[in-house]
């Protein structure tokens, strides 16, 4: 295994076969994904059965609520835009299931049907945005949490003035969407130790320390700060591409620059730990 890191925003992972690991390769590979937020790896082979294998070796799966899942694999979720479609799904910066009480350890995306260009994912250091912050800003953070909630983006009144057929296939279950979580602004990593905002445009809500104006100018300042172009990396895809990233150190979007195209990506969600202060 060859591990060559990307300006501090994810890694790429090559020699390697993710349909035949041993026990020694996943604890590296744990390892790897707390320190880099993301790992890419190319020219993988893997079957539906072998995208569910590789992510039991890192924890229990998560059964997506709000996607459309494969029908004979509940476990993957379809990410996915049709030709016809004028919306992509995760276009906006986020953290996924950022809204749960025990948030995703991380989210395992495998090419399937790609656009002839276009459609790339860009990733951003969350680790590396803390460190950036003037140490009055990090004093500021400090033992501030933050309200997270899935209702503004799968709620029922998510997709109000948007066509069905936008949405047909791909997204529902609306009346799930009705959970809430509180989570620390900072937190410190479960895998590496280090400490990483975690807050996002998506899903995050609020701030319960301050008022509703002081609050929302804080979460607009961090959001402006974390977008910066140098705490990002935007990754290609190509046919045989897997990306594995760690929901808790990093942020990503999706780009919608391949209209009249179709892209189709299979995703799982692995299960995490209750997250703490910094």
């Amino acid at each position: 295994m060859r591990i060559d890191s990307e300006n501090g925003v994810g890694a790429y992972i090559s020699e390697i076969d993710l349909n035949h690991l041993n026990p020694e390769s996943i604890a590296e590979l744990k390892v790897a994904l707390g320190e880099y937020g993301v790992l890419f790896f190319r020219e993988q082979n893997m079957t539906s059965e072998n995208h569910i294998a590789f992510a039991e070796q890192f924890g229990r799966i998560n059964i997506n609520r709000f996607f459309t899942p494969l029908s004979d694999y509940p476990q993957i979720a379809q990410v996915l835009k049709e030709a016809q479609h004028s919306t992509n799904i995760g276009s906006a910066w986020h953290t996924d299931h950022s809204y749960d009480q025990i948030p995703a350890l991380g989210s395992i995306l495998v090419a399937r049907d790609l656009p002839k260009s276009g459609g790339d994912t860009i990733f951003a250091s969350m680790y590396a945005a803390y460190d950036a912050l003037s140490d009055s800003v990090k004093e500021k953070l400090a033992g501030l949490t933050a309200v997270h909630s899935s209702r503004h983006a799968f709620g029922i009144d998510a997709y109000k003035g948007q066509a069905k057929s936008e949405r047909k296939g791909r997204l529902g279950n609306t009346d799930a969407a009705t959970q809430d979580a509180v989570h620390p602004v900072v937190i410190k990593h479960p895998i590496s130790g280090k400490k990483a905002i975690y807050v996002n445009p998506d899903f995050t809500t609020h701030i319960r320390e301050l008022d509703e104006a002081e609050g929302n100018q804080l979460l607009e300042e961090l959001y402006e700060h974390c977008k910066q172009e140098k705490f990002s990396y935007r990754f290609a895809w190509k046919d045989g591409s897997v990306a594995f990233w760690d929901n808790r150190a990093t942020w990503h979007k999706a780009l919608n620059d391949y209209a009249g195209q179709r892209r189709l990506m299979h995703r799982i969600t692995v299960e995490g730990v209750p997250l703490y202060g910094a």
